[in-house]
């Protein structure tokens, strides 16, 4: 696969199941897309003031807990609707580029052991930040943390955002703060910039093929070099803003807990009238999430806590960039790591839709702006948007860029393709690798680490190439994973 080339596009199409069919890109033989999730996703958005149809990518599926199906994303004219997107925003994946082949096993042990003891699970109720901390990284997003950790300004350019979104838009920080129950600001000082098990991960890898020459050499990736890629949250402060405005079907119970105390002193404690308190009642004291209008007093009051939320995800998960960095070099002999990029998967961003400006919802799903919609002089602005395609700890991972055909997309791609290579893996269509390499796994204990043994690329290159033959990305280099923490 080469990265200029631009086949017809392959199997998109309309499905004329729900009021507001989505446009679908997958492979109706190998990848078809599942239609009970069509049919779930019709039933959240038939009422949506939709700027565009929906869009469903590759590694399409519905979670039990989610109201809304993964790898999706839709743009709405005037609403703001956070049950399109994950209950706290700005969950994200970056990769570092470090200046280091891969290590031996020896100096592997020591980086896991060291990300451990700075990053370990549970957290054991560690306090990261100061209160009026909390509130510069909910104002400055990744600008705070490249002061905080000692992170490269240099390297602001590759956070989608520059790792900051201007909150005066929608009110101000002033605003947000005047209303924030100071409990949330305390909670918030714990946990920043962890990583933690489950789907989140660190994972050391090996650039095994360049795919396009030159905008690897610009993003700073050469075969044989080491890199890690890391999947991480939007910290604390993300997870109560997520649940502080509607009741979500993603609701642990600590949080169900501190909510009950919160809500009520956020939302009700600064209303200005009776009819105020009675509406907000009936908008975050009941079940669902009631669209509001952007340009709403209460939809400003939404989207202004929701970008807080994003810039204390962007500022969490640079910190974790620094931690990250400082380990490897500590590690692996002094070697500088330097960052390839770091999209959300969970966000509600105002972009460009058409000829308008609308609200884009992506629920597992990442941006992916061609390179005329980046800012001017920077790297993307050459390359394009840099875009992660994970696999598994089991099979190899891609980076690329957006494709020329992004528009279609509503400038989106899937944010991985487990899913797809657990379904390939059980259906028979992909198997163990041939060559029977293995990844060193790592768990949250003291334990020994074990061997994965890896599949074939079936699966992570089925769904890159649904992407690539629609013009969605680029692919620009392939890593194998090594060892992984999660």
């Amino acid at each position: 696969m080469t990265a200029e080339a631009t086949p017809p596009p392959l199997n998109v199409r309309v499905l004329d199941a729900t009021v507001n069919p989505p446009t679908v890109f997958d492979d109706r033989t190998l990848l078809p897309a599942d239609h009970a999730s069509i049919t779930a996703l019709g039933q959240r958005v038939g009422d949506a003031d939709l700027a565009a149809p929906p869009v469903v990518l590759p590694d399409f599926h519905h979670k039990s807990k989610m109201e809304l199906p993964s790898s999706v994303a839709v743009a709405t004219a005037g609403t703001i609707r956070p049950d399109l997107t994950g209950s706290s925003v700005n969950c994200g994946m970056a990769l570092i580029a470090v200046d280091s082949e891969v290590p031996d096993d020896r100096a592997v042990d020591v980086f896991m052991r060291a990300v451990r003891e700075r990053y370990p699970y549970p957290t054991r109720g560690r306090r990261d930040l100061s209160a009026r901390e909390v509130v510069k990284a909910a104002a400055e997003g990744s600008e705070f943390g490249v002061d905080r950790w000692d992170a490269p300004a240099e390297d602001l350019e590759r956070i989608e955002e520059g790792g900051r979104i201007d909150l005066e838009r929608y009110g101000g920080i002033d605003r947000l703060t005047s209303e924030l129950p100071g409990l949330a600001v305390q909670l918030a000082r714990y946990r920043f910039g962890t990583v933690g098990p489950s789907n989140h991960f660190v994972e050391l890898q090996r650039v095994e093929e360049i795919l396009d020459p030159d905008r690897a050499a610009k993003l700073g990736v050469a075969e044989g070099q080491l890199t890690i890629q890391y999947h991480g949250g939007g910290g604390v402060f993300a997870g109560e803003i997520g649940r502080l405005f509607f009741r979500r079907k993603d609701y642990p119970r600590q949080i169900k807990a501190v909510n009950a105390a919160l809500k009520p002193w956020f939302h009700l404690r600064s209303a200005k009238s009776y009819a105020e308190l009675k509406a907000r009642l009936s908008l975050y004291f009941t079940a669902g999430c009631t669209p509001l209008q952007l340009s709403s007093d209460e939809g400003q009051r939404l989207m202004l806590a929701t970008t807080a939320a994003m810039n204390y995800g962007f500022a969490f998960r640079t910190a974790t960039y620094a931690g990250l960095r400082r380990i490897a070099a500590d590690s692996f002999g002094g070697a500088t790591g330097r960052l390839v990029v770091d999209s959300p998967h969970n966000s509600i961003y105002e972009e460009p839709v058409g000829d308008t400006i609308a609200v884009v919802h992506r629920h597992n799903s990442c941006r992916a702006f061609p390179a005329d919609m980046m800012t001017p002089g920077t790297t993307f602005a050459d390359t394009g948007q840099a875009v992660l395609l994970p696999g598994t700890h089991r099979t190899s991972s891609y980076l690329a860029v957006a494709g020329d055909r992004a528009v279609t997309s509503l400038y989106s791609a899937c944010h991985g393709a487990g899913t797809v290579v657990s379904d390939l893996v059980a259906r028979g269509v992909s198997g163990p690798d041939p060559l029977g390499r293995s990844t060193r796994r790592y768990r949250y204990d003291d334990a020994a680490p074990t061997e994965a043994f890896h599949f074939d690329n079936r699966g992570v290159d089925a769904a890159l190439d649904v992407l690539v033959r629609n013009g969605l990305v680029k692919p620009v280099a392939r890593m194998r994973p090594i060892a992984v923490l999660h």
